[in-house]
């Protein structure tokens, strides 16, 4: 993981934007003066070159998205610094111009209070994900099909629903709604940890046998395992919701060009699965920067596509 920086102000980010002869693909140039206030790169149709991304501890896909950028922006030219921090310590930056980015802004329902209550000093820049939800995942060649079917097929998964730890939001809505809603009641309901969970998915799947977990998107183990999801027809599990990256208030207007490639951003599940797999479940890759070179090699078209889709 990136060592924590002591984030620099709005006005020291200015101050430090650099020179650049020619910056690869995006026709970017940095400044031509130094950074005298007022003269802001919006005001030249030119981005900014030195960018700063908030990176939210404990949120793998947000983890592993902001250290795919900060490889596609130093690639560009881009001067990148990342810090770690708690989701709303990352917001608060976001907000008061210590950070330009946050890439893992979940909506409508997770994070919304944070965007209600820094809307007006933060900029939406677009959804680059769409199915973040909860699930209850099986083997993909298990017979059950629904939540409905698990009750009266518990026997084939051996009587066991495989949870995480006991504090997770996801625990609290499977004993809450999903268990009394399908009348799983009968199932032995393990509450342990996620390790745990994925140690008995990892199991069960090489030994062929049937298993039943609480799990949620986007995770790695849906690239990993041959695992799908049971469908939820009475809606206990929530809606799924969208993944936005967020940027700083003035942000459009010192990234004019980086505020379109922002905006064409998407990975669909196959994509994200893998990246996240690669970063947090490979022991082939020294660190996160390694396992993003490794994907971008096994992804060879994604940045020019990008661009393409941008029109950049």
């Amino acid at each position: 993981m990136t060592p924590a920086r002591t984030p620099r102000t709005r006005t020291a980010r200015r101050s430090a934007v650099v020179a650049a002869a020619a910056v690869l693909g995006l026709g970017l140039s940095a400044c031509a003066s130094g950074s005298d206030s007022g003269s802001g790169s919006g005001s030249t149709g030119e981005d900014e070159t030195s960018v700063s991304i908030g990176i939210p501890s404990g949120w793998d896909e947000g983890i592993a998205v902001s250290h795919l950028w900060k490889a596609i922006l130093e690639e560009e030219g881009y001067e990148v610094e990342t810090q770690t921090g708690e989701i709303g310590v990352v917001f608060t930056g976001l907000a008061g111009g210590d950070f330009d980015l946050l890439f893992d802004a979940w909506l409508p329902i997770t994070h919304e209070e944070y965007v209600a209550k820094y809307g007006d000093d933060i900029t939406d820049l677009g959804t680059w994900y769409d199915d973040a939800k909860l699930t209850i995942a099986v083997n993909e060649d298990s017979p059950a099909q629904s939540l409905e079917d698990l009750a009266s097929m518990a026997d084939e998964y051996g009587n066991k629903l495989v949870g995480i730890e006991a504090g997770a939001g996801l625990t609290k809505v499977t004993q809450d709604a999903v268990i009394p809603t399908y009348g799983l009641e009968g199932m032995d309901y393990t509450i342990s940890s996620t390790p745990a969970m994925l140690a008995e998915l990892k199991g069960a799947t090489e030994a062929g046998d049937n298993i039943a977990v609480t799990l949620w998107r986007p995770h790695w183990a849906y690239d990993e395992f041959p695992v799908r999801d049971l469908e939820d027809p009475e809606g206990t599990l929530g809606d799924a919701e969208s993944i936005h990256t967020y940027g700083a208030g003035d942000f459009e207007e010192r990234y004019p060009t980086l505020t379109k490639l922002v905006g064409a951003f998407t990975l669909d599940d196959e994509q994200l699965f893998s990246l996240e797999n690669m970063m947090f479940n490979s022991d082939e890759y020294a660190d996160e920067a390694e396992a993003v070179q490794a994907w971008l090699e096994a992804n060879p078209t994604f940045v020019d596509d990008l661009k393409e889709s941008a029109g950049v």
